[in-house]
């Protein structure tokens, strides 16, 4: 994730070939746990890639149990996707800190992910990407 801490002069960048950032629906069953609880669980995922990070998965809200987080007051800035806000997984003890993300008002070039949070994968014990039917939380 390309995200920097937060200023007052904040550049807007539009992707581009020398930063690319696609967005694709995920057709794999997404679900992200902690201490062995599911966090959350999808067949709605997006998959965006940006550069040369890492692909990330981006989760409906709605397939999220927020019950297990706590927005912290903790922001970046990205410049290409705009204001970044952050949750904490109370469970996950320090290593839960600051460990789910959200672009409540994405730039109009990653419209698609407004509504969907993403997890740090070393912060939740897994993101997998499975085939089947959805498992209870």
């Amino acid at each position: 994730m390309s995200c920097q801490d937060l200023t007052n002069d904040k550049p807007v960048k539009i992707p581009n070939p020398d930063h690319p950032i696609t967005i694709e629906r995920n057709s794999s069953r997404v679900v992200v746990t902690v201490g062995g609880i599911v966090i959350a669980d999808t067949h709605d995922a997006l998959t965006l890639r940006e550069a040369r990070y890492p692909a990330v998965f981006y989760i409906p809200q709605t397939d999220v149990d927020m019950t297990r987080l706590e927005r912290t007051d903790h922001t970046t800035y990205c410049p290409y996707k705009g204001d970044c806000a952050y949750f904490s997984i109370p469970s996950a003890g320090d290593r839960g800190t600051n460990a789910v993300w959200m672009y409540e008002s994405p730039y109009a070039a990653v419209e698609p992910i407004r509504g969907y949070l993403a997890f740090y994968p070393e912060r939740v014990d897994a993101i997998a990407e499975l085939q089947g039917t959805r498992v209870k939380r």
